[in-house]
């Protein structure tokens, strides 16, 4: 089969690879109709989270159920699913406890408590590297889904797949963040980036109520699309305007009562900061989130889902403290929210593809990667059939 394949940072490559086979009896084999790329990996792209061996990539698919294993019960061959980014097990201590993204067993290999840099991860993750398991993703013909009668989600047939895509991901992704952050009616909620998860966000905390959202990213195009949309009540270019300062201005000088962290260390850095980087050994930059904690109120509340994946030694302990917030962050319990999530799909008070700026052929998805890296002819998210 055909498939998009990491070999090394900015090499992404599609090309032949073996046909995925079941290997346990709670499997399924996925024939793979929708696929996108993530922000997410552009961290394996842009070589921020390790990979030596070539992985085929992709952690945002839905599609076709081909082949099940004989331990399945919920699925079979036909039906239309939409599987999570986060792989389950569904009966570990974790998975009982309502927390995917902690499973003990499916990431056998790098799983454990402390939660290091290059050891002891979470668990499994569709192509994601092998510190989250090794899972070939679903950027691919054909993959395979593990515990497939906890994760894939059943698709109605009166929607497209453009509209369920990003339940697999992006979707749940925002939620997750602003569940977090408890928003409340009325309240003034600002988002740091308007890229997908971005998007997603002020979409949904508009629907959970919030009085004021505001879009905070440096790049024009994407605040047009969050204005355009009309999910984002203001909108701010932190590279024309103090966005600390013109978010107090907005709240009477208090600051937002949540703040969203969607962009993580991927955020520009100037050469200074990159210097930095080298000395303390650290990956990308922690300025957003430091900008976040700025910009939210005394008792605020401040949720983290764009990806960190490293220590930093200027997070200010002192201000966290001071101004008593309230800080969760991680990666996205998905399967918590999406039947959730699909019911405001299909009621039309949420809509999901409106903010697909590519389709492509998968074949082309090398030169996608590159578009989507350097956020070049007004990329926003690009969605792919094999």
């Amino acid at each position: 089969m055909k498939a998009i394949v990491f070999h090394k940072p900015n090499d992404m490559r599609y090309e032949n690879v073996p046909d995925p086979k079941l290997e346990a009896n709670t499997d399924v084999i996925l024939r793979v109709t929708s696929t996108a790329i993530c922000g997410s990996d552009l961290h394996i792209y842009n070589g921020y989270f390790p990979q030596v061996e070539n992985m085929v990539m992709g952690h945002e698919f839905m599609g076709i159920v081909e082949e099940v294993g004989k331990g399945v019960t919920k699925l079979k061959k036909g039906d239309r699913v939409v599987i999570p980014f986060v792989i389950s097990c569904g009966s570990c201590w974790f998975c009982n406890h309502d927390f995917p993204t902690g499973c003990e067993t499916s990431n056998p290999a790098n799983y454990g408590p402390e939660g290091g840099i290059l050891k002891e991860k979470g668990g499994g993750l569709f192509g994601f590297t092998n510190l989250y398991g090794g899972y070939s993703g679903g950027q691919a013909e054909y993959v395979r889904v593990p515990f497939g009668d906890i994760g894939p989600q059943l698709v109605p047939d009166d929607l497209t797949d453009d509209q369920v895509l990003f339940l697999s991901d992006i979707l749940p992704t925002a939620y997750t963040a602003l569940k977090w952050a408890e928003v409340k009616e009325g309240e003034t909620v600002a988002i740091f980036g308007s890229g997908p998860v971005g998007l997603m966000a002020q979409k949904l905390a508009r629907l959970m109520g919030a009085s004021k959202v505001i879009a905070v990213d440096p790049l024009d195009y994407r605040l047009a699309v969050a204005s355009r949309n009309g999910h984002a009540t203001h909108t701010i270019n932190p590279e024309k305007t103090d966005p600390v300062e013109a978010i107090r201005e907005l709240t009477s000088g208090r600051g937002a009562d949540v703040c969203i962290d969607a962009v993580g260390m991927e955020a520009k850095r100037t050469i200074l900061e990159k210097a930095s980087n080298i000395i303390h050994m650290q990956g990308g930059t922690s300025k957003v989130l430091e900008t976040a904690m700025s910009a939210v109120r005394r008792s605020g509340r401040v949720s983290v889902v764009g990806v960190y994946g490293t220590k930093y030694d200027s997070f200010n302990l002192a201000q966290f403290f001071d101004k008593n917030i309230t800080m969760k962050m991680g990666q996205a319990w998905v399967q918590n929210f999406n039947d959730e999530l699909l019911g405001f799909i299909r009621s039309g008070k949420i809509r999901a593809d409106d903010i697909i700026s590519h389709r492509i052929a998968m074949k082309d998805a090398p030169k996608a990667y590159e578009i989507f890296n350097k956020k070049e002819d007004n990329c926003v998210k690009v969605v792919m059939t094999p």
